[in-house]
């Protein structure tokens, strides 16, 4: 049975990305990767860490949309509002690694960074096995997974942390796990309901955590 290994919330930082995969020896051909989205944003270098994503999608990677790709693939179909609101949620560096800025709320942008909306285009909201939801943010309790709105599975916080209930495991990420715990504690959250988040805050100054399942193990990388 392959290894499944589920990472989440890389947020530019393609160095410390990298440095997971090695220390978990990652093998295409042996383990399943699951990636839970938001790999732009407040990092150094979103570019790199999409062009990586595709290559590891290539190669058998499940990747799921966060709710700043979602932000991104926003902002590049011209929503009204949906630049600004992608600037105030951490855009700049994103931007900044593609060498486009934004000018009167408009994307004058890279045909590399148009290729990587077209890839984010195509990613799913979730992944589901015999034992696991895999999601970016949550799920609706009470909601099937496949009935929630795709806002919700990108976005929910709260009234998914405390209200879940269910025969599956939810692995998640999008909420740093030390706001969770009101602690700085970048481990990830095992909670009694069933919900497993791995977000370690990583941009955050926290790590990158990488869940190994079904043995529950636990890697993880910090800067140096």
């Amino acid at each position: 049975m392959k290894r499944i290994l589920a990472i989440s919330d890389i947020h530019g930082e393609l160095e410390l990305f990298n440095k997971l995969l090695e220390q978990v020896h990652y093998d295409a051909s042996t383990d399943q990767l699951i990636l839970l989205g938001d790999y732009v944003d407040r990092g150094p270098n979103a570019k790199g860490v999409l062009q990586r994503v595709i290559e590891l999608e290539q190669q058998g990677a499940i990747v799921l949309r966060g709710n700043h790709d979602q932000m991104m693939l926003e902002a590049a179909k011209g929503e009204t509002g949906a630049a600004g609101n992608w600037l105030r949620n951490g855009a700049l560096p994103t931007l900044q690694s593609y060498d486009v800025s934004i000018e009167g709320m408009k994307l004058p942008a890279t045909e590399l960074f148009w290729e990587h909306v077209e890839f984010l285009k195509k990613t799913k909201l979730y992944y589901e096995t015999d034992g696991y939801i895999f999601v970016h943010a949550g799920v609706q309790p009470g909601v099937p997974v496949e009935e929630t709105d795709l806002y919700v599975l990108m976005w929910i916080r709260d009234e998914f942390h405390r209200g879940y209930s269910s025969d599956k495991k939810v692995v998640f990420g999008h909420t740093p796990t030390f706001t969770m715990r009101g602690t700085q504690d970048y481990r990830v959250y095992f909670g009694d309901n069933g919900i497993i988040g791995i977000d370690g805050g990583a941009v955050y100054g926290g790590q990158l955590n990488c869940l190994e399942l079904p043995g529950e193990q636990v890697y993880f990388v910090r800067k140096e």
